[in-house]
């Protein structure tokens, strides 16, 4: 019976569950500053757009393909760092583009927020505000600044919520670890940029 209970969750949420161990062990890769990071996270990224497409959260999905992107980017820039430089180092934030960045999320959450309503998906607005800071965040990610970590600490808390409401619990488990792992990544890569200063 218990058997037979596991295998049917298994065959429900076996996608789920793999976006859930690829993200964590891609996520942990980051924190460590290992280029081996971004494929790991490319993985994850194609399983959690099937997934977020079937539980209706459009804009989850969307983001997703903004994200292979972006991880492909990143994989990019970091690679031809440790070409030139020998590691992946950490590289300060001006605090003109701190500003810009966050401001460029309000209408940016607008505009999806607008079409996810339109295309009828599940919590349109809050869906789009994540997005547009989930992709500010993988921006500076990409580019190897530490800001990365507190804007992905803010939008995970919020998306840990979002998930409870639509009855993703693996991946709202998922979430409350990356909130750890987020802590965890700013811990080194301030560590990190203090050893290279």
């Amino acid at each position: 019976m218990i058997w037979t209970s596991f295998s049917s969750y298994l065959a429900a949420h076996g996608l789920e569950l793999a976006g859930v161990v690829t993200t964590i062990l891609g996520i942990w890769l980051t924190t460590r500053r290992l280029i081996i990071c971004w494929p790991v996270t490319l993985v994850a990224t194609l399983l959690y757009m099937v997934v977020f497409y079937r539980a209706g959260l459009l804009s989850d999905a969307l983001l997703q393909i903004f994200f292979v992107a972006f991880t492909l980017y990143g994989w990019w820039h970091w690679w031809r760092g440790v070409r030139r430089e020998g590691a992946v180092r950490v590289v300060p934030l001006p605090r003109s583009s701190l500003i810009a960045a966050l401001v460029l999320g309000i209408p940016g959450s607008f505009a999806l927020g607008t079409l996810a309503r339109h295309l009828h998906a599940a919590l349109p607005y809050l869906d789009a505000v994540l997005m547009s800071y989930s992709l500010v965040a993988t921006w500076w990610q990409a580019r190897k600044h530490i800001a990365n970590w507190w804007l992905w600490i803010f939008v995970d808390v919020i998306y840990i919520g979002e998930y409870i409401y639509k009855d993703l619990w693996p991946t709202a488990l998922l979430y409350a670890g990356l909130v750890g792992l987020a802590f965890l990544g700013l811990r080194d890569w301030r560590r990190a940029a203090a050893a290279s200063a």
